[in-house]
Protein backbone atom coordinates (compact mmCIF):
# COMPACT_ATOMS: atom_id res chain seq x y z
CA UNK A 1 0.00 0.00 0.00
CA UNK A 2 1.40 3.36 -1.17
CA UNK A 3 0.15 6.16 1.48
CA UNK A 4 1.16 9.99 0.27
CA UNK A 5 1.39 12.72 3.62
CA UNK A 6 -0.21 15.99 2.64
CA UNK A 7 1.33 18.95 4.63
CA UNK A 8 0.84 22.42 5.67
CA UNK A 9 2.45 24.11 3.45
CA UNK A 10 4.06 27.47 3.96
CA UNK A 11 1.53 30.13 2.96
CA UNK A 12 3.25 33.37 3.16
CA UNK A 13 6.10 35.17 5.21
CA UNK A 14 5.28 34.82 8.90
CA UNK A 15 2.41 32.30 8.47
CA UNK A 16 2.79 29.45 10.93
CA UNK A 17 -0.48 27.77 11.43
CA UNK A 18 -4.07 27.81 9.62
CA UNK A 19 -7.41 26.65 11.49
CA UNK A 20 -9.11 24.01 9.26
CA UNK A 21 -12.29 25.50 7.93
CA UNK A 22 -13.97 22.88 5.90
CA UNK A 23 -12.71 19.47 4.60
CA UNK A 24 -13.75 19.61 1.09
CA UNK A 25 -13.15 15.74 0.39
CA UNK A 26 -14.46 12.69 2.80
CA UNK A 27 -12.67 9.58 4.32
CA UNK A 28 -13.15 7.37 1.61
CA UNK A 29 -13.12 10.07 -1.93
CA UNK A 30 -11.65 9.50 -4.43
CA UNK A 31 -9.18 12.72 -5.21
CA UNK A 32 -7.64 14.35 -8.65
CA UNK A 33 -3.80 15.64 -8.52
CA UNK A 34 -4.51 19.42 -7.72
CA UNK A 35 -8.32 19.05 -7.29
CA UNK A 36 -9.49 21.32 -3.85
CA UNK A 37 -8.94 18.89 -0.70
CA UNK A 38 -9.47 21.49 1.99
CA UNK A 39 -10.42 25.01 3.25
CA UNK A 40 -7.70 26.82 5.74
CA UNK A 41 -7.54 30.00 7.07
CA UNK A 42 -4.78 31.98 8.11
CA UNK A 43 -5.24 35.30 9.70
CA UNK A 44 -7.88 37.08 7.28
CA UNK A 45 -7.58 34.77 4.47
CA UNK A 46 -9.63 31.61 3.46
CA UNK A 47 -7.78 29.49 1.17
CA UNK A 48 -8.35 26.33 -1.00
CA UNK A 49 -5.74 24.20 -0.56
CA UNK A 50 -4.98 21.52 -3.69
CA UNK A 51 -4.16 17.67 -3.44
CA UNK A 52 -0.38 16.94 -4.00
CA UNK A 53 -1.47 13.47 -4.87
CA UNK A 54 -3.82 11.47 -7.01
CA UNK A 55 -5.83 8.61 -5.01
CA UNK A 56 -7.99 7.87 -2.34
CA UNK A 57 -8.58 9.75 1.03
CA UNK A 58 -8.18 7.58 3.57
CA UNK A 59 -7.17 9.82 6.96
CA UNK A 60 -8.10 13.42 7.97
CA UNK A 61 -5.34 14.62 10.83
CA UNK A 62 -6.98 17.41 11.87
CA UNK A 63 -11.00 18.00 12.48
CA UNK A 64 -12.88 21.17 11.31
CA UNK A 65 -11.87 24.61 13.60
CA UNK A 66 -8.82 22.87 14.66
CA UNK A 67 -5.44 24.47 14.08
CA UNK A 68 -2.62 22.49 11.93
CA UNK A 69 1.20 24.24 12.01
CA UNK A 70 3.07 24.34 8.98
CA UNK A 71 4.54 21.37 7.81
CA UNK A 72 2.06 19.18 10.13
CA UNK A 73 0.86 16.19 8.10
CA UNK A 74 -3.18 17.47 7.86
CA UNK A 75 -4.13 14.02 5.56
CA UNK A 76 -3.23 10.63 4.19
CA UNK A 77 -3.64 9.63 0.26
CA UNK A 78 -3.98 6.25 -0.41
CA UNK A 79 -2.00 6.18 -4.02
CA UNK A 80 -2.65 2.83 -5.23
CA UNK A 81 -6.62 2.80 -3.83
CA UNK A 82 -5.75 -0.34 -1.21
CA UNK A 83 -6.32 1.43 1.60
CA UNK A 84 -9.29 -0.04 3.02
CA UNK A 85 -12.02 3.12 4.05
CA UNK A 86 -12.26 1.88 7.89
CA UNK A 87 -8.39 2.22 8.97
CA UNK A 88 -8.91 5.87 8.29
CA UNK A 89 -9.55 7.88 11.44
CA UNK A 90 -11.95 10.69 11.84
CA UNK A 91 -11.68 14.18 11.37
CA UNK A 92 -11.33 14.73 14.91
CA UNK A 93 -8.34 12.36 15.07
CA UNK A 94 -5.69 13.43 17.85
CA UNK A 95 -2.32 14.50 16.71
CA UNK A 96 -0.76 12.77 20.17
CA UNK A 97 -2.01 9.49 21.62
CA UNK A 98 -4.85 10.24 24.35
CA UNK A 99 -2.97 8.04 26.83
CA UNK A 100 -0.02 10.65 26.27
CA UNK A 101 -1.76 13.52 26.69
CA UNK A 102 -3.98 12.47 30.19
CA UNK A 103 -1.14 11.27 31.24
CA UNK A 104 0.90 14.91 30.67
CA UNK A 105 -1.99 15.97 31.90
CA UNK A 106 -2.41 14.09 35.17
CA UNK A 107 1.23 14.76 36.13
CA UNK A 108 0.38 18.38 36.34
CA UNK A 109 -2.74 18.00 38.01
CA UNK A 110 -1.65 15.65 40.46
CA UNK A 111 1.86 17.84 41.56
CA UNK A 112 -0.37 20.96 42.09
CA UNK A 113 -3.25 19.13 43.69
CA UNK A 114 -2.28 15.72 44.43
CA UNK A 115 -5.35 14.04 42.62
CA UNK A 116 -7.09 14.93 39.40
CA UNK A 117 -10.20 16.85 39.43
CA UNK A 118 -13.19 16.53 36.78
CA UNK A 119 -13.74 19.83 35.06
CA UNK A 120 -16.77 20.90 33.16
CA UNK A 121 -17.20 21.09 29.14
CA UNK A 122 -15.82 23.85 27.59
CA UNK A 123 -16.83 25.64 24.33
CA UNK A 124 -13.96 26.08 21.69
CA UNK A 125 -14.52 29.59 21.29
CA UNK A 126 -15.21 32.23 24.72
CA UNK A 127 -16.76 35.35 24.81
CA UNK A 128 -14.03 37.14 23.59
CA UNK A 129 -13.98 34.87 19.99
CA UNK A 130 -10.52 33.50 21.00
CA UNK A 131 -10.39 29.86 20.17
CA UNK A 132 -9.24 27.04 21.95
CA UNK A 133 -7.79 24.13 20.77
CA UNK A 134 -8.88 20.15 22.05
CA UNK A 135 -6.43 19.77 23.73
CA UNK A 136 -5.98 22.77 25.44
CA UNK A 137 -9.60 22.51 26.40
CA UNK A 138 -9.25 18.71 27.39
CA UNK A 139 -6.45 20.09 29.96
CA UNK A 140 -8.69 22.63 31.14
CA UNK A 141 -11.40 20.70 31.52
CA UNK A 142 -9.32 17.96 33.77
CA UNK A 143 -8.08 20.21 36.07
CA UNK A 144 -11.49 21.99 36.41
CA UNK A 145 -10.13 25.70 34.69
CA UNK A 146 -13.36 27.97 34.16
CA UNK A 147 -13.75 29.79 30.52
CA UNK A 148 -13.73 33.21 32.53
CA UNK A 149 -9.84 31.60 33.54
CA UNK A 150 -8.96 30.41 30.26
CA UNK A 151 -9.93 33.41 28.61
CA UNK A 152 -7.91 35.23 31.57
CA UNK A 153 -4.48 33.93 30.38
CA UNK A 154 -2.26 35.91 27.97
CA UNK A 155 -1.41 33.29 25.31
CA UNK A 156 2.28 33.26 23.30
CA UNK A 157 0.36 31.53 20.25
CA UNK A 158 -0.13 33.26 17.06
CA UNK A 159 -2.56 36.08 17.50
CA UNK A 160 -2.31 35.49 21.71
CA UNK A 161 -3.75 32.00 21.38
CA UNK A 162 -3.34 29.55 24.18
CA UNK A 163 -1.00 26.66 23.78
CA UNK A 164 -0.28 23.90 25.98
CA UNK A 165 2.57 25.38 27.24
CA UNK A 166 0.12 28.25 28.44
CA UNK A 167 -2.58 26.38 30.38
CA UNK A 168 -0.03 23.59 31.94
CA UNK A 169 2.37 26.51 33.28
CA UNK A 170 -0.79 28.72 34.61
CA UNK A 171 -1.86 25.42 36.06
CA UNK A 172 1.55 24.71 37.71
CA UNK A 173 1.15 28.24 39.47
CA UNK A 174 -1.49 27.01 41.17
CA UNK A 175 -3.68 30.35 39.91
CA UNK A 176 -6.86 28.23 39.36
CA UNK A 177 -7.52 27.47 43.14
CA UNK A 178 -6.55 31.26 44.50
CA UNK A 179 -9.67 32.76 41.73
CA UNK A 180 -12.06 29.74 41.72
CA UNK A 181 -14.52 31.13 44.30
CA UNK A 182 -14.76 34.44 42.67
CA UNK A 183 -15.27 33.04 39.42
CA UNK A 184 -18.35 30.57 40.31
CA UNK A 185 -19.89 33.40 41.38
CA UNK A 186 -19.95 35.75 38.68
CA UNK A 187 -20.43 32.31 36.23
CA UNK A 188 -24.12 32.86 36.50
CA UNK A 189 -25.24 36.03 35.65
CA UNK A 190 -29.05 37.02 35.21
CA UNK A 191 -28.74 37.89 31.47
CA UNK A 192 -26.53 36.21 29.68
CA UNK A 193 -23.86 38.91 28.28
CA UNK A 194 -23.09 39.94 25.03
CA UNK A 195 -19.95 38.75 23.38
CA UNK A 196 -16.66 41.43 23.47
CA UNK A 197 -13.24 41.47 22.51
CA UNK A 198 -11.52 40.37 26.05
CA UNK A 199 -7.74 42.08 25.82
CA UNK A 200 -4.65 39.50 26.06
CA UNK A 201 -2.06 41.61 27.53
CA UNK A 202 1.35 40.52 27.62
CA UNK A 203 4.15 41.46 30.46
CA UNK A 204 1.77 41.16 33.19
CA UNK A 205 1.18 44.18 35.47
CA UNK A 206 -2.55 45.65 36.12
CA UNK A 207 -3.78 45.20 32.13
CA UNK A 208 -3.71 41.32 32.35
CA UNK A 209 -6.24 41.69 34.54
CA UNK A 210 -8.90 43.64 32.51
CA UNK A 211 -12.30 42.15 31.63
CA UNK A 212 -14.90 43.61 29.19
CA UNK A 213 -17.65 44.81 31.01
CA UNK A 214 -20.84 42.71 31.05
CA UNK A 215 -23.21 44.09 29.23
CA UNK A 216 -27.11 43.31 29.86
CA UNK A 217 -29.21 42.42 26.99
CA UNK A 218 -32.94 43.96 26.60
CA UNK A 219 -36.07 42.54 25.62
CA UNK A 220 -35.59 44.56 22.39
CA UNK A 221 -31.77 43.96 21.66
CA UNK A 222 -30.69 41.96 18.66
CA UNK A 223 -27.60 39.58 19.34
CA UNK A 224 -25.37 39.40 16.30
CA UNK A 225 -22.64 36.97 16.72
CA UNK A 226 -19.25 38.49 15.19
CA UNK A 227 -17.77 36.74 12.27
CA UNK A 228 -14.73 34.98 12.36
CA UNK A 229 -12.69 37.73 10.46
CA UNK A 230 -14.43 40.60 12.73
CA UNK A 231 -13.09 38.33 15.67
CA UNK A 232 -9.35 38.57 14.37
CA UNK A 233 -9.94 42.71 13.79
CA UNK A 234 -11.47 42.70 17.47
CA UNK A 235 -8.18 41.09 18.52
CA UNK A 236 -5.94 42.50 16.96
CA UNK A 237 -6.83 46.23 17.49
CA UNK A 238 -7.66 45.41 21.31
CA UNK A 239 -3.79 44.15 21.08
CA UNK A 240 -1.98 47.11 19.47
CA UNK A 241 -3.35 49.92 21.39
CA UNK A 242 -2.06 48.11 24.26
CA UNK A 243 0.92 47.24 23.24
CA UNK A 244 1.87 50.77 21.70
CA UNK A 245 1.15 54.03 23.20
CA UNK A 246 -0.28 55.66 20.58
CA UNK A 247 0.24 59.45 19.40
CA UNK A 248 -1.41 61.67 16.38
CA UNK A 249 -0.18 64.37 14.76
CA UNK A 250 -2.28 66.67 12.03
CA UNK A 251 -1.42 68.55 8.99
CA UNK A 252 -3.84 70.20 6.44
CA UNK A 253 -1.93 69.97 3.13
CA UNK A 254 -3.15 71.92 0.23
CA UNK A 255 -3.75 69.41 -3.43
CA UNK A 256 -5.36 71.52 -5.62
CA UNK A 257 -2.15 70.95 -7.67
CA UNK A 258 -2.97 67.18 -7.55
CA UNK A 259 -6.64 67.53 -8.19
CA UNK A 260 -6.44 69.64 -11.13
CA UNK A 261 -3.17 67.68 -13.12
CA UNK A 262 -5.60 64.26 -11.84
CA UNK A 263 -8.70 65.80 -13.65
CA UNK A 264 -6.55 66.80 -16.94
CA UNK A 265 -5.17 63.36 -16.90
CA UNK A 266 -7.49 61.05 -16.02
CA UNK A 267 -9.58 60.26 -19.18
CA UNK A 268 -6.67 59.62 -21.38
CA UNK A 269 -5.41 57.26 -18.47
CA UNK A 270 -8.20 55.36 -18.58
CA UNK A 271 -7.17 54.72 -22.40
CA UNK A 272 -3.88 54.60 -22.31
CA UNK A 273 -3.90 51.70 -19.64
CA UNK A 274 -7.20 50.76 -19.37
CA UNK A 275 -8.04 51.23 -15.55
CA UNK A 276 -9.02 54.54 -13.75
CA UNK A 277 -6.26 56.40 -11.73
CA UNK A 278 -7.20 57.56 -8.18
CA UNK A 279 -5.76 59.92 -5.37
CA UNK A 280 -4.00 56.53 -3.69
CA UNK A 281 -1.16 56.02 -5.66
CA UNK A 282 -0.15 59.72 -5.96
CA UNK A 283 -0.53 59.96 -2.07
CA UNK A 284 1.42 56.76 -1.52
CA UNK A 285 4.33 58.33 -4.36
CA UNK A 286 4.65 60.86 -1.39
CA UNK A 287 4.50 58.30 1.45
CA UNK A 288 7.51 56.56 0.05
CA UNK A 289 9.16 59.34 -0.81
CA UNK A 290 9.01 60.71 2.87
CA UNK A 291 10.04 56.80 4.43
CA UNK A 292 13.07 57.87 2.39
CA UNK A 293 13.76 60.24 4.45
CA UNK A 294 12.94 59.50 7.69
CA UNK A 295 13.67 55.74 7.60
CA UNK A 296 13.38 55.37 11.34
CA UNK A 297 9.26 55.08 10.63
CA UNK A 298 9.63 51.83 8.59
CA UNK A 299 10.83 49.90 11.87
CA UNK A 300 9.22 47.44 14.24
CA UNK A 301 10.12 46.64 17.48
CA UNK A 302 10.58 43.02 18.99
CA UNK A 303 11.48 43.52 22.67
CA UNK A 304 14.12 45.87 23.42
CA UNK A 305 15.61 45.71 19.77
CA UNK A 306 14.50 48.32 16.68
CA UNK A 307 14.11 46.20 13.54
CA UNK A 308 14.62 48.69 10.60
CA UNK A 309 13.26 47.50 7.47
CA UNK A 310 14.91 47.68 4.58
CA UNK A 311 11.90 46.76 2.21
CA UNK A 312 9.16 49.32 1.80
CA UNK A 313 6.03 47.56 1.76
CA UNK A 314 2.90 49.94 2.29
CA UNK A 315 -0.47 48.26 3.24
CA UNK A 316 -3.84 49.65 1.82
CA UNK A 317 -6.56 49.42 4.23
CA UNK A 318 -9.75 48.46 2.20
CA UNK A 319 -13.25 48.06 3.33
CA UNK A 320 -15.08 45.28 2.37
CA UNK A 321 -18.81 44.65 1.31
CA UNK A 322 -18.93 42.90 4.72
CA UNK A 323 -18.22 45.90 6.67
CA UNK A 324 -15.16 44.04 7.67
CA UNK A 325 -11.50 45.84 6.91
CA UNK A 326 -8.43 44.19 4.89
CA UNK A 327 -5.34 45.08 4.45
CA UNK A 328 -3.59 44.06 1.15
CA UNK A 329 0.36 45.39 0.60
CA UNK A 330 1.81 46.64 -2.37
CA UNK A 331 5.68 45.19 -1.78
CA UNK A 332 8.78 47.19 -2.72
CA UNK A 333 6.03 49.83 -3.58
CA UNK A 334 9.20 52.64 -3.52
CA UNK A 335 10.46 50.41 -6.94
CA UNK A 336 7.13 51.58 -8.91
CA UNK A 337 6.46 54.78 -11.08
CA UNK A 338 2.87 56.45 -10.51
CA UNK A 339 2.02 53.85 -13.21
CA UNK A 340 2.78 50.81 -11.61
CA UNK A 341 1.43 52.00 -8.34
CA UNK A 342 -1.73 52.87 -9.68
CA UNK A 343 -2.22 49.40 -11.28
CA UNK A 344 -1.01 47.68 -8.14
CA UNK A 345 -3.59 49.67 -5.83
CA UNK A 346 -6.56 48.75 -8.15
CA UNK A 347 -5.39 45.57 -8.77
CA UNK A 348 -5.29 44.59 -4.97
CA UNK A 349 -8.32 46.50 -4.32
CA UNK A 350 -10.37 44.34 -6.72
CA UNK A 351 -8.99 41.51 -5.06
CA UNK A 352 -10.08 42.07 -1.77
CA UNK A 353 -13.74 43.09 -2.62
CA UNK A 354 -13.24 39.91 -4.63
CA UNK A 355 -12.26 37.60 -2.03
CA UNK A 356 -9.40 36.43 -4.28
CA UNK A 357 -6.32 37.75 -1.96
CA UNK A 358 -3.63 35.18 -1.66
CA UNK A 359 -2.18 34.50 1.91
CA UNK A 360 1.09 36.31 0.55
CA UNK A 361 -0.97 39.18 -0.52
CA UNK A 362 -1.64 40.80 3.53
CA UNK A 363 1.99 40.04 4.53
CA UNK A 364 4.80 41.55 4.93
CA UNK A 365 3.63 45.51 5.34
CA UNK A 366 5.75 47.85 6.93
CA UNK A 367 4.09 51.35 6.89
CA UNK A 368 0.32 51.60 6.48
CA UNK A 369 -2.56 53.93 5.14
CA UNK A 370 -5.78 53.94 5.15
CA UNK A 371 -8.33 56.63 3.10
CA UNK A 372 -10.91 57.68 5.88
CA UNK A 373 -11.61 60.49 3.08
CA UNK A 374 -13.42 57.71 1.51
CA UNK A 375 -16.38 57.73 4.13
CA UNK A 376 -16.46 62.00 4.03
CA UNK A 377 -14.22 62.09 7.01
CA UNK A 378 -12.19 64.84 7.36
CA UNK A 379 -9.62 63.11 9.93
CA UNK A 380 -9.13 59.98 11.96
CA UNK A 381 -6.81 58.54 15.30
CA UNK A 382 -6.26 55.39 13.50
CA UNK A 383 -4.84 52.33 15.35
CA UNK A 384 -1.20 51.19 13.94
CA UNK A 385 -1.14 48.08 12.38
CA UNK A 386 1.35 45.76 14.32
CA UNK A 387 4.33 44.75 13.86
CA UNK A 388 4.00 48.07 12.42
CA UNK A 389 5.10 51.62 14.33
CA UNK A 390 2.97 54.04 11.97
CA UNK A 391 -0.27 54.49 10.20
CA UNK A 392 -1.23 57.65 8.14
CA UNK A 393 -5.12 58.71 7.44
CA UNK A 394 -5.42 60.51 4.68
CA UNK A 395 -8.77 62.60 4.90
CA UNK A 396 -11.35 63.78 2.86
CA UNK A 397 -10.63 66.31 -0.01
CA UNK A 398 -12.51 69.67 0.70
CA UNK A 399 -13.02 73.23 -1.42
CA UNK A 400 -11.89 75.53 1.03
CA UNK A 401 -11.26 79.51 0.96
CA UNK A 402 -7.65 80.00 1.71
CA UNK A 403 -5.02 82.74 1.82
CA UNK A 404 -2.95 82.63 -1.12
CA UNK A 405 0.37 84.09 -0.67
CA UNK A 406 2.08 85.70 -4.06
CA UNK A 407 4.43 88.77 -4.72
CA UNK A 408 2.10 91.13 -4.95
CA UNK A 409 0.75 90.56 -1.49
CA UNK A 410 -2.08 88.42 -0.43
CA UNK A 411 -5.37 87.40 -1.16
CA UNK A 412 -8.27 84.75 -0.28
CA UNK A 413 -8.89 81.85 -2.99
CA UNK A 414 -10.90 78.18 -3.11
CA UNK A 415 -8.18 75.63 -2.72
CA UNK A 416 -8.55 71.67 -2.67
CA UNK A 417 -7.33 70.61 1.17
CA UNK A 418 -7.19 67.92 3.27
CA UNK A 419 -6.00 67.08 6.59
CA UNK A 420 -3.10 64.16 6.73
CA UNK A 421 -3.71 62.11 10.69
CA UNK A 422 -0.71 60.22 11.28
CA UNK A 423 -0.68 58.14 14.38
CA UNK A 424 2.85 56.75 16.18
CA UNK A 425 4.23 54.14 18.09
CA UNK A 426 5.68 56.53 21.03
CA UNK A 427 8.07 53.36 22.09
CA UNK A 428 9.97 54.50 19.56
CA UNK A 429 8.79 57.52 17.48
CA UNK A 430 8.72 61.05 19.62
CA UNK A 431 6.52 63.70 18.41
CA UNK A 432 9.62 65.18 16.61
CA UNK A 433 9.90 62.29 13.81
CA UNK A 434 6.00 61.80 14.06
CA UNK A 435 5.24 65.26 13.09
CA UNK A 436 8.23 65.62 10.47
CA UNK A 437 7.43 62.43 8.37
CA UNK A 438 3.77 63.75 8.11
CA UNK A 439 4.57 67.42 7.17
CA UNK A 440 7.23 65.87 4.89
CA UNK A 441 4.42 63.77 2.85
CA UNK A 442 2.34 67.28 3.21
CA UNK A 443 4.78 68.80 1.50
CA UNK A 444 5.60 66.27 -1.56
CA UNK A 445 2.09 66.75 -2.28
CA UNK A 446 1.79 70.16 -1.82
CA UNK A 447 4.51 70.70 -4.35
CA UNK A 448 2.97 68.13 -7.20
CA UNK A 449 3.93 69.01 -10.91
CA UNK A 450 0.95 69.91 -12.66
CA UNK A 451 2.69 69.61 -15.79
CA UNK A 452 4.07 66.16 -15.30
CA UNK A 453 3.98 62.66 -16.98
CA UNK A 454 2.40 59.73 -15.88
Amino acid sequence: MSQIEIRLPKMGESVTEATITNWLKNVGDTIEMDEPLVEVATDKVDNELPSEAEGVLVKQMFGQDEVAQVGDVIAIISTDGSAPVAEASSATTEKAPAEVIEKEVTQVVEAVNGAPTNGVALEKNGDSGKFYSPLVRSIAEKEGVSMNQLESISGSGQGGRVTKKDILGYIADGKPQSVTASVTQNDVPAVKPAAAPSPEVSGGGFLSNIKPPVVNVGPNDEIIEMDRMRKLIADHMVMSTHVSPHVTSYVEADVTNIVNWRNKVKNEFAKREGEKITFTPIFMEAIVKAIKDFPMINVSVSGNQIIKRNNINIGMATALPSGNLIVPVIKNADRLNLTGLAKSVNEMANNARTNNLKPEDIQGGTYTVTNVGTFGNVMGTPIINQPQVAILALGAIRKLPSVIETPDGDFIGIRHKMFLSHSYDHRVVDGALGGQFVRRVADYLEQFDENREF
